[in-house]
């Protein structure tokens, strides 16, 4: 699926800090996302990188004036305002936020940023001490009140040599932020998600467990199409390899069965909607040993005890207006069993994925589906990424809130 910022039409503005070197990798993804970039420069700026580079890159003439030098032409700030979709100011440095937010307009840039009618969003960058000032921490406050949104400042080493927060965001982050904008979905926006994801461990020893072949890719892939759709989303993850998709998202991590069991107990009251695709062990040792097993006798026999079923007893917990979808992954009479899972477990959606389509379940990059409703509605989609797939999950779940 193509970027939410293919055929937007993006301002960056960029400011004299040290970060400005991010800005070239930041027009970079935004024109590979599809983005018309038009780039406007203070005079400070160009002491850090130069206006050839970001021409070059945004494939327009860098602005910094009103009037263009080799032309004589008027670069309009209002006009500039009226085309984009979106204005960034990337790296914005508590110069330019402090003339932002009290309507100073002494150059183009803030004078395209009080003419804009787009949203606009300022990644600051300077630092730590500067960014904790009293005033910054004002000016900041006051850009929010004007609707303006703020990608938060990161902690890392800053250009001083200190450790803290101050440093600009990635640019893969703001890129994030803007894809977001772009892709929320009214009727999901600031609901509560709840989403389990990959496998459990339970203990045999302490250096061996009972686990299966899940990934986490497909529970992190719904996470990330939740979160972009301007929802609230903590995510209990099983141990996964799994980057966290988006800063906004909140991961706790846990290990077995039982800890996952805990950990959705807690959250489950605040939840709207809640996703199970966690691959829970069913069964765990009855009696794991608090030291290694030597290697002794021929065999060696394992007693094991069931684990507590999360999504049916989630199911008996539900309440009116929670939106429970469920997962299965079956080898045969697939829509027989996932039919029984989604009755008995009070599901209002199951995902159904089969061992037996090739491409499907663990460790791909795809994956095929068929959700049923409770009221027997079934909606076949054809092989995809999981990144597909969650999106398909997420109109589905949408659609059910809405209605």
């Amino acid at each position: 699926m193509p970027s939410t910022l293919l055929h937007k039409k993006i301002l960056v503005g960029v400011t004299g800090s040290i970060a400005a070197y991010k800005a070239a990798l930041l027009i970079r993804l935004l024109i590979k996302a599809g983005a018309e970039v038009q780039v406007i420069m203070t005079q400070s700026a160009k002491d850090f990188i130069t206006p050839l580079t970001l021409a070059t890159l945004s494939k327009r003439p860098a602005l910094s004036s009103y009037i263009a030098d080799e032309t004589g032409s008027w670069n309009n700030h209002v006009e500039l305002g009226l085309w984009a979709d979106a204005f960034i100011i990337a790296p914005a440095t508590a110069h330019t936020l402090a003339k932002c937010a009290n309507g100073l307009c002494e150059d183009l840039l803030t004078a395209v940023y009080l003419s804009a009618r787009c949203p606009v969003f300022f990644a600051p960058a300077m630092d730590l001490d500067m960014y904790l000032h009293g005033s910054t921490v004002e000016n900041l406050q006051k850009l929010k009140r004007f609707s303006n949104f703020i990608v938060e400042a990161e902690h890392g080493e800053l250009a001083s040599g200190l450790v803290g927060t101050g440093r600009m965001a990635e640019p893969e982050h703001i890129v994030t932020h803007l894809e977001k904008y772009f892709s929320v979905v009214p009727t999901l926006k600031n609901k509560k998600i709840l989403i389990t994801a990959g496998p459990t461990q339970e203990a045999i020893d302490p250096v061996r467990y009972i686990s299966n072949h899940s990934t986490g890719k497909m529970g992190f892939s719904i996470a990330k199409a939740f979160s972009m759709a301007g929802a609230d989303v903590t995510v209990v993850s099983g141990p996964t390899a799994q980057p966290t998709p988006d800063t906004e998202i909140t991961v706790i991590p846990v290990r077995s069965a039982k800890e996952m069991y805990e950990a959705t107990q807690k959250l489950f009251a605040g939840a709207d909607v809640i996703i199970l695709s966690a691959a829970v062990a069913d069964y765990t040792p009855a009696y794991p040993a608090d030291r290694k097993i030597k290697k002794k006798e021929a065999q060696f026999n394992i007693e094991l005890t069931k684990t507590v079923d999360i999504a049916a007893t989630l199911g008996q917990q539900k309440q009116a207006g929670q939106l429970m979808v469920g997962f299965a992954l079956e080898t045969d009479n697939e829509l027989e069993n996932a039919l029984g899972k989604l009755k008995s477990k009070n599901l209002d959606l199951i995902v159904l994925n089969s061992l037996n389509d090739k491409g499907a379940g663990f460790a791909h990059d795809t994956n095929k589906i068929t959700v049923i409703e409770a009221n027997g509605t079934v909606h076949s989609f054809e092989l995809k990424s999981k990144t597909d797939v969650a999106k398909d999950i997420l109109q589905l779940v949408a659609g059910k809130l809405h209605t």
